[in-house]
């Protein structure tokens, strides 16, 4: 039981950093071009993930059967464990797995690096499955299918609709004053920005409602047959609040990257991003793809950038972001195998208290350091410094005060 409870603890956790790392995808043009103010902006998106959370719960269905084979999929005891898995150990794989996702959330939040936070989760589960069960306990086709794929089309997909609708709107708009147009196109980022938001939270709540259900479902305190109909009311409402309250507190570092990091962004450029991520992402949760907002939000940014003749796009900045995409699912699956192995060496609950106390320890550490260099709603929409090409503002060179000369009067005489 207490491995369980630390289980829910953690991945509650997960939610909340999920929420303060993807705030950045619905927001960032949005605070970016002056829509709307930072802490304003936060608000109602972590409103509308609270929101979106209770919308659907195919998402949450893919996460328990699409990415490890630790149930039996057909048959009489359909839901049930698979033969010779142990309620522990796959409460241990659970535990592993999201304290994998965990680490790479808050590793690539301290350089503002957009990454995925559900494939850091995906990672994690991958890895812990894969030191506890070897290749049979992964399900290899769920993976390709439901993760792999979307995850080198959605970005792709998101850059030519929003460069094909960045384009447009230009064109359209080509006669309309500047400054009417600017009004007029941050009225609607507001629009575009809170559907991002709806749509973040159909999506990516559900995927901490998925982990929590299988733990259940392990331990047998839920009927897997019952997941596609819905979750327990408990289950939805924690997820949902975590990752509003996550939300809410704004990942500045990764807002600071997306909004100003890739693109000069324009209103019209923001809209038609943000319009182009909410079409994609409400989509795949309908079709119950765990896809990736950062990549669609990421893909729907550059394209903003490509459609708009004369834009400049930081490519290097881009190429960063890749490579953090690229290294997400390897290294969050280290992690969540060193775990799994750290606890089954210690056993089960002396094993899970070490495992959890490591988490705290490393999060808190990296916490600290984002401490020594802040970003928070005062700096987030400064400058971009363009020789580090870094989330840190440029230091302005301190202003001397003026200094009034004070004259004898044998001087002035």
């Amino acid at each position: 039981m207490l491995i369980l409870v630390l289980l829910i603890i953690t991945a509650l956790g997960f939610d909340f950093t999920n929420g303060f790392h993807d705030t950045g995808n619905a927001m960032a043009t949005s605070i970016a071009t002056g829509a709307l103010k930072p802490k304003v902006a936060v608000a109602i998106s972590a409103i509308l993930n609270l929101v979106g959370a209770f919308l659907s719960v195919q998402v949450a269905a893919t996460i328990t059967k699409d990415v490890l084979n630790i149930q039996q999929t057909s048959g009489d005891d359909k839901g049930d464990l698979v033969t010779g898995l142990s309620p522990t150990t796959a409460l241990l794989i659970i535990f592993a797995g999201l304290i994998g996702g965990i680490l790479w959330n808050l590793f690539t939040w301290l350089f503002g690096l957009p990454s995925s936070s559900s494939h850091a989760l995906f990672g994690g589960l991958i890895g812990s499955g894969l030191a506890a069960l070897g290749t049979s306990g992964i399900n290899w086709h769920g993976i390709l299918s439901k993760i792999i794929i979307p995850a080198f089309a959605s970005p792709l997909i998101a850059c030519l609709v929003a460069a094909s609708g960045t384009w447009m709107v230009f064109a359209i708009t080509r006669k309309v004053l500047e400054n009417r147009k600017e009004a007029g196109f941050r009225t609607g980022q507001i629009a575009t920005a809170s559907l991002v938001s709806l749509a973040h939270g159909t999506g990516d709540a559900q995927k901490t409602m998925g982990v929590i259900a299988l733990a259940l479902i392990s331990t047998g305190h839920l009927e897997a047959s019952s997941v596609s109909h819905g979750l327990p009311f408990w289950v939805v409402m924690s997820c949902a609040g975590a990752i509003a309250l996550g939300t809410y507190l704004g990942g500045w570092r990764i807002i600071r990257t997306l909004g100003k990091g890739l693109v000069d962004i324009s209103s019209p450029q923001g809209m038609s991003a943000e319009a182009s991520s909410a079409a994609i992402i409400l989509t795949s949760s309908a079709a119950g793809m765990a896809l990736s907002t950062t990549q669609v939000a990421t893909g729907s940014i550059l394209g903003s950038g490509v459609g708009k003749k004369g834009a400049q796009v930081r490519w290097v900045v881009a190429g960063r972001m890749v490579v953090a995409w690229i290294t997400t699912l390897p290294a969050a699956g280290l992690v969540g195998a060193l775990c799994y192995w750290i606890a089954s060496m210690l056993g089960d609950v002396v094993g899970s208290i070490v495992i959890f106390a490591l988490l705290v320890a490393a999060a808190a550490y990296m916490y600290w350091r984002a401490q020594q260099n802040k970003i928070d709603a005062t700096n987030v929409n400064a400058d971009w410094d363009e020789t580090t090409d870094s989330i840190i503002p440029a230091d302005k060179p301190p202003t001397k005060p003026k200094t009034r000369r004070v004259t004898s009067r044998s001087e002035s005489s």
